[in-house]
């Protein structure tokens, strides 16, 4: 357990030197540098732009499957309606007769949108980054996306999305990070990927927004006696995205242990990556009681967290929370609603998913009347005087003697 408190969101160090070098690389020499490394990792061919031709997105979404279009529709209406009654509102109130205050929302003006192209070509993150950005109203959206699947340029097409960048790796980030001549910079960048893409993150982060740092794969399941068929199924799901990712099931059955652990060994015989992952970093915990498990589960602060909706208001640190058992984290990653990039290494005790808050300023706002000043300039007066700042209170004095 406490090796588990402990863990960070991914070990970097061993990358951060040949990140450091080519985000360095990208930021001094542009796209002489940027292309040399998609060539190299991206599948980025010497004829090629970086920047995809709208008309190629357009025809990808024409040779998409009617099935894939139907679900790529479907997943995009769930995640926008989701992101819709999320977006938090502008209002304004009278905190005293004369004092208005209130807040002023405004998205913020461009974003890059990271979508992983290696192991999996995922579309439904194009969505989880893109549509949030959309709902909050941010005007420039840039996606770049390494050796980009039909599926990814349809889902993009289907979005409107206008610029689409075919590179990843630390190179994409540096270039979104500082700007090149292909692709502009951003104010912001968002999306998973791996151990070089974290660790450009980590390294850009003072000189252009992000997120969070998204490690590998987290995933918590809690049950007493729940379907081993159904837990065993999303263990291996989860363990499938990556080698090292972390699945976790805490119990106080060891009925229900065994026989996890029985479905478990069976469902990985054909999934090499699911039974790698599992058999180097898969846990069962045994615990005494109900209690024992939330607080187990709280410990830990997993990115993806499995309970009884009766276990939920005792849930404090998790990243999404999915409740009962015909309720499968896969839903989650592709068609529920609620967003997929998610906090792993602990970072689920501060904070939550990507969501619509990510691509907005929240600007507070305040107004004082005549009235309103001679209500609140005194108690300013005393505060400011008491902190040795004597323009501070002269700047209320002078309006309550004008008031």
């Amino acid at each position: 357990m406490r090796e588990l408190e402990q863990r960070g969101s991914s070990d970097l160090v061993e990358v951060e030197p040949a990140v450091r070098r080519i985000v360095s690389d990208v930021r001094r020499n542009g796209d002489r540098a940027l292309r040399r490394y998609a060539e190299r990792w991206d599948g980025l061919c010497k004829k090629d732009a970086v920047r995809v031709p709208e008309s190629d997105l357009h025809d990808a979404w024409q040779k998409t499957s009617a099935e894939l279009q139907d679900a790529i529709t479907q997943a995009a209406a769930n995640i926008r309606r989701y992101c819709e009654w999320q977006k938090p509102q502008e209002w304004r109130r009278e905190i005293h007769p004369g004092v208005r205050v209130g807040q002023l929302i405004r998205p913020l003006e461009s974003v890059g949108c990271y979508v992983p192209g290696g192991r999996y070509p995922l579309p439904s993150t194009l969505l989880m980054t893109v549509i949030p950005a959309q709902v909050a109203g941010v005007p420039q959206i840039r996606v770049v996306s390494p050796h980009p699947a039909q599926a990814t340029l349809a889902a993009a097409a289907f979005l409107g999305v206008k610029e689409f960048y075919r590179v990843g790796g630390a190179q994409a980030v540096a270039a979104l990070a500082y700007g090149t001549e292909s692709i502009p910079r951003v104010n912001k960048i968002v999306g998973p990927g791996n151990r070089y893409v974290t660790a450009a993150k980590k390294l850009v982060a003072f000189d252009c927004a992000i997120e969070f740092l998204a490690g590998p794969t987290e995933a918590v399941f809690i049950s007493e006696e729940g379907d081993p068929f159904f837990i065993a199924c999303d263990m291996v799901a989860q363990a499938e995205h990556d080698p090292d990712a972390l699945c976790i099931f805490i119990t106080n059955s060891r009925k229900l242990a065994k026989s996890v652990q029985a479905e478990v060994q069976r469902r990985t015989r054909t999934n090499l990556i699911a039974a790698s992952s599992l058999s180097h970093r898969g846990v069962i915990l045994l615990v005494a009681s109900s209690d024992d498990a939330i607080d187990t589960a709280n410990r830990i602060a997993p990115e993806h967290l499995t309970l009884p909706t009766a276990l939920a208001p005792a849930v404090k640190n998790a990243g999404s929370v999915f409740l009962n058992e015909f309720t499968p984290q896969s839903a989650g990653d592709y068609i529920s609603g609620p967003n997929h990039v998610l906090p792993t290494g602990s970072m689920a005790r501060v904070r939550g998913g990507l969501s619509v808050l990510d691509y907005v300023r929240i600007i507070s706002c305040q107004e004082v009347s005549r009235e309103g000043i001679q209500r609140i300039a005194l108690q300013g007066i005393v505060l400011a005087e008491a902190e040795g700042l004597r323009g501070h209170s002269e700047s209320l004095r002078v309006r309550c003697s004008h008031a």
